[in-house]
This record gives structure tokens, sequence and C-alpha cells, in this order.
């Protein structure tokens, strides 16, 4: 999807939030899959519409968590990338944790969404394949996420490769 950008101007590590809500076994399953490519040249910010949401996140070893309302408006202006099913964007979805403000946040932010297309809400999305979670985060990371992040990841690995040699 070459028409998606991050805009980092700072060099800083990319920051990725990752937004889930319930039990947070999606956004566990993703921070940890990003944890094992990236390793800590990117910054996973966990952001739960609730505390257990939020602490699964945390134990997948996301950098920074936090929960509920206030701090998804607050923090999702401030991504590079927004990962998480695609229910993030509809309001009152994840059985009501999911509120309007939310959801207007999360897709006010001016960085790209790459969405997981499951949900549980009386919702289908036509062209969607039923592959399993796995999969689904594999092409999500692989085919959308790592060719945003290629400059960010790549100036870093140089950086650390030089900094080794001297």
């Amino acid at each position: 999807m070459s028409h998606l950008q991050i805009n980092n101007p700072s060099g800083a590590p990319a920051r990725v939030c990752v937004i889930d809500g319930q039990g947070g076994g999606i956004g566990g399953a993703l921070i940890r899959k990003l944890k094992d490519r990236f390793e800590e040249t990117i910054e996973i910010v966990a952001l739960g519409t609730n505390a257990i949401a939020t602490a699964q996140m945390l134990k997948a070893r996301a950098n920074r968590g936090a929960s509920g309302e206030n701090a998804i408006v607050r923090t999702a202006p401030t991504a590079d990338v927004i990962c998480g099913p695609v229910s993030i964007l509809m309001a009152h979805s994840m059985m009501g944790e999911l509120t309007p403000k939310m959801a207007e946040a999360i897709a006010a932010s001016p960085c790209p969404k790459l969405l997981l297309p499951l949900t549980q809400e009386n919702i289908a999305i036509a062209g969607v394949s039923g592959a399993p979670l796995p999969h689904l985060i594999d092409a999500l990371i692989n085919s959308h996420l790592a060719p945003l992040l290629c400059p960010a990841t790549q100036d870093h690995f140089n950086g650390r490769a030089e900094k080794e040699r001297t």
C-alpha cells in the first residue's frame, strides 16, 4: 500500500499504537509479533478500552500502556501508525466498550490505520478471506507495516551497526 506514509521527522522510533478491548487477545497477539519482528526499533503503545485489555498487551511486551476513553482520545493523534481490529473505528463496538469519542479520535488521527478484518459486530466486509488471526497479523506486518517503517528501522539498524564497528 504505497499510498500510506508515516510522518516522523524527529528520527525517534516510530510510535505504533495498538488498540484493543475486551480481553486484549488480538492486541496481545499483534504486539508479540511486532516485538519478534522489530524488537526495540519501534515504540509500541498499548491502548486498551479497559484495564484487562491493556494488561494483556503490556504482558505481551508493549513499551507503555494506558486504558480508557481519555487515554485513547489523547494518544491516538500522537501515533505514527495505529493497529487493531476494524471495530476500533466503530462506535459502540466491543459490546459497548468503544465509545463514540474513541472511534472519532482514532478515525481522525492523521496517521495510517492498519486494521485486522475481525469484528463481533453484525458487519460483513466484502472481499475479506476467513484467514486465521496469525495469518492476518503476518499480512498486516509484512505487507503493510514493514514497508511503512522500513526507512526508520533501516536507519536504526545502520546506526547500531556503525556503533558496533567503532
